[in-house]
């Protein structure tokens, strides 16, 4: 009976084996077999000394999909000796989380060591499902493992972001993942091995670097490729073709939207016309609104620029305008035309400075009274008091400008650059100065 027992397991564990995809069969089962993340896990590093140490505490780990959050957790409960719970952000409620923590509790007051909880997509969670985690997590009841492929400074609760270690993963470089193909087409076990296919070495090579540091998705479009060339050499055209679209999922709300929309402003800023529109096609092929870039361009124009060349917030709002009115697809050359514009352009942000300052000083220092020859006096009793009283016409002034005081304080905010048309404004503000300071200039 118990032989009958045995064989029937083993034949439903070959069945579940034998529909599971590549990826999953080639999840490491030792933490020597974990490949990449040598940064958090190479000798002497924390996560490392964690777990040499027996220590692990609770963790939060982040990073793109496919770097391997999921398998270094279960790798963890492996290299600890520790029970392992599994939860999903997006189909677990409180009620699973706190039946879940009562079990560690059980297991904790049993005598047995603290258990891991693992919960994939923790961003996920609300509010309330994280600070249902905070006393047990605090108390040592349980070790956390959260994985996000979301900014956790974002994503998590602070005072669980505060009680956990963070690391982050990074993308799998191109080598990595070719040891991952390379070991997934030998492997008879849990591999391709058995497949009489072979593949291409410009396929691996192609494969590792059109994944992205994305080793699931390599694997995945490996096994679509081999699996449906039966018993034909896969080529890197077969590969491309399994992999799909090699534009990754964008996240519009998220790192994406945020990170990119970064990169392109630095990119016109640093005066790279190439690289502003690069990111600037990453985000459209993302879906991202054209109505955001038309107005971080617009905002470009006046901040990085200003009057280094004042045409540049015309071309901006031209483009805002003409976005509008067209729309896309054809509103990308309009994006193009001005992102490459901007790029180009003479930078300046003595406006930005300018204005940062002025600022600053009315919420820092003493507030400085309008001078009374500057004050409203068109109306009644104006001249009893005082106002206007002094006032020179600027119109009236040889040159236009009258040497008079129009602050009361000595105070210097706008200091043009010298580059572009700032540069030419710079030599008149000096020339203006010092008429306002009564130089004789003649």
């Amino acid at each position: 009976m118990n032989q009958n027992r045995s064989l029937f397991a083993d034949a439903e564990e070959d069945n579940l084996k034998n529909v599971q995809p590549l990826a999953a069969r080639m999840r490491p089962k030792r933490l020597d077999e974990y490949v990449g993340q040598q940064h958090i896990l190479g000798e002497g590093k924390l996560l490392r000394r964690m777990i040499d140490a027996g220590r692990l505490g609770s963790v939060i780990f982040s990073g793109p999909p496919g770097t391997g959050k999921t398998t270094l957790a279960h790798l963890l409960a492996i290299e600890t000796g520790s029970h392992l719970r599994t939860l999903s952000a997006v189909s677990s409620g409180v009620k699973d989380v706190r039946e879940v923590l009562a079990w560690a509790g059980d297991l904790i007051a049993s005598g047995g060591p603290r258990p891991l909880l693992f919960i994939d997509e923790i961003h996920r969670f609300s509010k309330s499902q994280q600070d249902a985690l905070l006393p047990d997590v605090e108390a040592g009841v349980v070790s956390l493992i959260g994985a996000t492929t979301s900014n956790p400074y974002f994503a998590v609760n602070g005072a669980l972001l505060s009680r956990s270690q963070l690391f982050q993963l990074e993308a799998l470089s191109a080598e990595d993942v070719q040891g991952l193909l390379r070991r997934a087409i030998s492997d008879p076990d849990r591999g391709l091995g058995d497949c009489n296919t072979d593949v291409d070495e410009d396929a691996i090579v192609y494969l590792a670097q059109a994944c992205e540091g994305d080793a699931r998705r390599a694997l995945s479009a490996l096994e679509i490729a081999v699996r449906s060339s039966a018993d034909q050499t896969v080529t890197r055209d077969v590969v491309a073709e399994s992999l799909g679209s090699r534009l990754g999922g964008y996240d519009a709300g998220g790192d994406d939207h945020y990170d990119l929309i970064s990169a392109m402003i630095k990119s016109i800023r640093g005066s790279d016309a190439d690289a502003g529109i690069y990111w600037l096609a990453r985000m459209l092929e993302g879906g991202e609104d054209i109505r955001f870039l038309c107005r971080r361009l617009v905002i470009l124009a006046s901040e990085d620029i200003g009057n280094a060349d004042p045409q540049a917030l015309q071309v901006a709002v031209s483009a805002m305008q003409a976005c509008e009115f067209i729309g896309l697809p054809e509103a990308q050359l309009t994006l193009s035309q001005t992102v490459a514009y901007l790029a180009l352009a003479p930078k300046s942000n003595a406006a930005t400075m300018a204005i940062g300052n002025a600022r600053r000083d009315v919420r820092e220092n003493k507030i400085v009274p309008v001078p009374k020859h500057l004050r409203d006096a068109h109306y009644g009793g104006a001249a009893d008091l005082g106002h206007g009283e002094g006032y020179q016409y600027s119109h009236d002034a040889k040159g236009g400008v009258a040497a008079q005081d129009y602050l009361g304080v000595d105070r210097t905010y706008y200091e043009p650059v010298d580059r572009g048309f700032e540069a030419e404004l710079k030599i008149r503000m000096e020339t203006i100065r010092a008429v306002l300071r009564g130089q004789d200039l003649s």
